[in-house]
């Protein structure tokens, strides 16, 4: 794992399309901003966990799949391929 330090403002660079970017800092919270293409997936860890939980129980025979998200990040976010992510979304 690489660990960085950066301060509001500043951002890293994943490749040569996606850049992360600290926006915010609140007590115990970082807020950050998103940019990629569109063809990347952009997921909270949580989510993640949600759809491959649901997916595994039924799987198992223990309900229904969950779908592929249309947009996990709404329509506008999408739009902007850019998502702030925080306790507030």
């Amino acid at each position: 794992m690489l660990v960085l330090t950066r301060k509001v403002g500043e951002a890293v660079r994943i490749g040569v399309d996606v850049t992360v970017q600290v926006l915010e800092v609140r007590g115990g919270q970082v807020r950050l901003g998103l940019t990629a293409p569109s063809d990347i997936r952009i997921l909270r860890e949580e989510v993640l966990r949600s759809m491959e939980s649901a997916n595994g129980a039924a799987s198992r025979g223990h309900g229904t799949a969950c779908p592929e998200p249309p947009s996990v990040l709404g329509a506008q976010e999408q739009t902007k391929r850019t998502a702030a992510a925080g306790p507030d979304d």
